[in-house]
């Protein structure tokens, strides 16, 4: 395999990250590709990113990973991340990798694993150069989203006084207010070992904001006649699963959705071989490493 380090610019910012060509591609010869999104504060060295690469790379699509602005190696201030940006890089990081010689430019999906799931449902929405999305643990509606993960009226009383302390505060200094992590996106604690060391810990209140204001319900339509794959888990401790079921609600075919009940969250770090037979099959399908002819 081919893993070659690479950098791009989206709103200014440098971004890091890696292409990679699976083991026996000829040097000319070109393959579909599949972009990996990182989660919430992640990099691309999270296992979300790194097990869903490895599963690509083995039944032959090149793969690119790359850190968000603001995470991992890349530029940005650390703690902002804005939703709309993301989608910016995602499109930026599209328009690199076609560009590779060993890439069919027609040919590039995006698959995101929580926000990054967001992320690329939102940008497969309004970039018709995305050739197929693969959303995990994904989002549609942000605030709706919110009052799931903060449930009891004393927790979104809680959640939203600090979305207006964070407002107050710029509006007063100038600067954004600094929140912890799980103020934002609670994560039970026996997940906690999923989140990568090294993942921000503390993020600007603009974050919580920009997740808040998020709709990637909006967009989703969008995507066809483009392929779409919903991936989710049943009972899901982090992002609450009517997420998906709306996604899935608001798209159009060709569009398909798995539950499964014996996964969580990040169910592409837990290495489950059902998820993993799921989207090989569907691949195969939908976006295939050698393309289907059309009929004469």
């Amino acid at each position: 395999m081919s893993d070659e380090p690479i950098t791009f610019t989206s709103k200014g910012l440098k971004l890091v990250g890696n292409i990679e060509v699976p083991p026996g591609v000829a040097r000319g010869e070109q393959r579909p590709a599949i972009i990996v999104l990182h989660g919430f504060g992640s990099t691309r060295h999270a296992g979300n990113v790194k097990q869903p690469c490895a599963l690509l790379q083995k039944l032959g699509y090149v793969t690119m990973r790359f850190d968000m602005p603001g995470c991992g190696d890349s530029e940005g201030p650390r703690g902002r991340l804005i939703c709309l940006d993301q989608v910016q890089a995602t499109s930026d990081a599209l328009t690199r990798l076609a560009q590779h010689p060993n890439v069919d430019g027609a040919r590039i999906g995006v698959l995101g694993s929580s926000f990054g799931a967001a992320v690329a449902v939102y940008t497969g929405g309004v970039d018709q150069r995305v050739a197929a999305v693969i959303s995990a643990s994904g989002w549609g509606h942000g605030e709706r989203k919110f009052r799931k993960q903060h449930p009891t009226p004393e927790a979104y009383a809680k959640f939203t006084a600090m979305l207006e302390a964070g407002r107050t505060h710029r509006a007063r200094t100038g600067q954004p207010l600094m929140v912890p992590r799980y103020d934002i996106v609670p994560i039970p604690e026996h997940m906690r070992g999923h989140v990568l060391p090294g993942s921000i810990q503390m993020f600007e209140a603009d974050t919580a904001q920009s997740m808040f204001d998020f709709q990637a319900n909006t967009v989703i339509g969008k995507i066809a006649p483009r392929p779409l794959l919903l991936l989710h888990s049943s009972d899901d401790h982090v992002t609450p699963v009517e997420q998906s079921i709306e996604l899935f609600q608001h798209a159009s075919q060709p569009a398909e959705m798995h539950l499964f009940a014996d996964t969580d969250h990040f169910m592409f770090a837990e290495g489950n071989t059902r998820v993993h037979h799921v989207v090989q099959n569907w691949l195969a399908n939908y976006f295939p490493v050698r393309a289907k002819q059309a009929a004469a």
